[in-house]
């Protein structure tokens, strides 16, 4: 009789400990790519500048956000993005920027979230946050952190943000004009607008 009213009180003893420390609540939600979407790459040649854009984004890809019970948020989710709707604004340029990214071998190219550095709060309606992102090209996957304006509201959240990446990072040369008279330089500038909407 004695050792069961010990092992009962060592079994009320393990749940109290247990309910001191609670197991984090995680809530998820998803949201969609909105077509409203942008990509912008601006670059130089030896002798002018050029951009090329998405000026629309025709997917369908999603994003997982997960926040903790302190509304810390994480994002997740894997981007396709066609290199067919690139669009240099100079049909040469653009057949070269899609020659160069090797469009019949590798049609779109990916950009996949991996983790947040700096953790914004939900709470808040606008924030800055750095994060970490794999691009991968024709094949080639590189890393990148990257610093985001993130505002967001009940149904609608906004990624805006800058890189400077270049075409040697993915074992690429960069795009020619003319033979060789125009070279366009190594280094690019790519800026983004992310739209995404809540999925009910």
């Amino acid at each position: 009789m004695k050792r069961l009213i010990i092992l009962l009180l060592l079994l009320l003893l393990a749940d109290f400990g247990k309910a001191d420390f609670p197991a984090p609540m995680l809530r998820s939600s998803k949201w969609v790519i909105s077509q409203n979407s942008s990509l912008v790459v601006k670059g130089n040649t030896n002798v002018n500048r050029f951009s090329c854009a998405i000026d629309q984004y025709p997917k369908t890809d999603t994003v997982m956000v997960t926040a903790d019970q302190n509304n810390n948020m994480l994002l997740s989710g894997v981007l396709n993005i066609e290199v067919k709707h690139f669009d240099c604004q100079n049909l040469m340029m653009t057949r070269q920027l899609r020659k160069t990214l090797k469009e019949d071998q590798f049609p779109a190219f990916q950009v996949r979230f991996l983790s947040l550095k700096e953790t914004p709060l939900l709470k808040q309606k606008k924030d800055f946050v750095k994060g970490f992102v794999a691009l991968t090209i024709t094949g080639v996957t590189k890393q990148f952190e990257i610093c985001y304006q993130l505002s967001r509201d009940k149904n609608t959240m906004v990624l805006v943000g800058n890189q400077t990446i270049n075409f040697s990072d993915f074992k690429l040369d960069p795009p020619k004009r003319m033979g060789k008279l125009i070279l366009a330089k190594d280094q690019l500038s790519v800026a983004f607008v992310l739209k995404m909407e809540s999925v009910i």
